[in-house]
């Protein structure tokens, strides 16, 4: 690889842009606790024999963590428009899972 492969990050991005890659970065790390909250509870829910999350919904929460992770690193080695829409992707993955698992 040469410095031709890596984007400069000398150069000033918009704020716009470094705001919306910060806030993609918050939500997604929102979603990882989520997921391990999800699992945990199933967990204890199986151990102690009281209704918890099901598989179906430890899995769309598990799918969701992996995608929004990968959205967002795309998003951090991006600049502009590319940073934009990997951001984009983390938050209408993020509010696909809350609406279908949390408020459905």
């Amino acid at each position: 690889m040469t410095d031709l492969d890596y984007p400069d990050y000398t150069a000033r991005e918009p704020g716009a842009v470094r705001g919306l890659r910060a806030f993609s970065g918050a939500v997604t790390a929102g979603v990882v606790v989520l997921t391990l909250v999800v699992i945990g509870t199933a967990y204890l829910g199986g151990r102690r024999g009281f209704p918890g999350p099901g598989a179906v919904s430890v899995t769309a929460h598990v799918v969701a963590a992996v995608v929004v992770v990968a959205a967002q690193r795309f998003a951090d080695r991006r600049r502009g428009g590319s940073a934009a829409a990997g951001s984009a992707v983390v938050l209408l993955v993020t509010v696909a899972l809350l609406w279908t698992q949390w408020w459905g």
